[in-house]
């Protein structure tokens, strides 16, 4: 498989016919045919929960999973096509949020309202070409196990955010989060962290 991959990306017209086969290449949404045998190139804990009015926009030449007893609730938009998506057990993607691969979601994870993860960022170097014909780079967001990130918290690509930490609401996280820290404002620095010689939170100085 991987090598029938190789083939594709290294034949940039092969690879464009391809991705229209696949892919509506205005509404950039995985053709219906597609969607109809998606049960088939993704993956469900027993329990999980994706409600309807979710789009999702998931192909099979990238991951898509889902752990055991984890929830995307209404509204959410899910999008594997330029990185895989993967959110572990027991976790919650609240109303309304974004998550653009490549993401990897721990267990028991707490996203509250219009959270966006984006592991992407569109390229913009050229100043002769158009904006929205440079592609994008991508880079992981890996979020780890217990984590609660806050409503309209946003993630940009290549952070990671350390175990057990909290995303204060409304922050703009671009740095990586230590484990056991509490992060807040724009751009997000770490206000709080945790002790474990005393058990307590403590403030750090700005």
């Amino acid at each position: 498989m991987s090598s029938i991959k190789d083939k594709v990306k290294s034949n940039p017209k092969l690879k464009e016919l391809i991705l229209n086969f696949m892919v509506h290449p205005v509404k950039t949404r995985p053709r219906l045919w597609l969607r109809l045998f998606r049960r088939f190139y993704t993956t469900r804990g027993r329990g999980s929960v994706i409600y309807r009015s979710v789009r999702k926009d998931i192909v099979p030449f990238n991951r898509f999973s889902l752990g055991e007893r984890s929830v995307i609730e209404d509204f959410s938009i899910v999008n594997n096509m330029v990185g895989d998506v993967i959110i572990g057990k027991e976790s919650r993607t609240g109303l309304g949020n974004v998550i653009i691969g490549p993401v990897s979601i721990g267990d028991n994870v707490i996203l509250a309202q219009g959270v966006v993860l984006s592991g992407l960022d569109h390229n913009y170097k050229e100043c002769n070409i158009s904006i929205s014909k440079q592609g994008v780079s991508t880079s992981l967001i890996n979020i780890e196990d217990d984590v609660w990130i806050g409503a309209n918290a946003v993630i940009t690509k290549g952070v990671q955010i350390g175990k057990h930490s909290i995303v204060a609401a409304c922050s703009l996280v671009n740095k990586n989060v230590p484990p056991y820290s509490i992060v807040a404002g724009n751009p997000a620095k770490v206000i709080k962290q945790y002790n474990h010689s005393n058990g307590q939170w403590e403030s750090q100085k700005q």
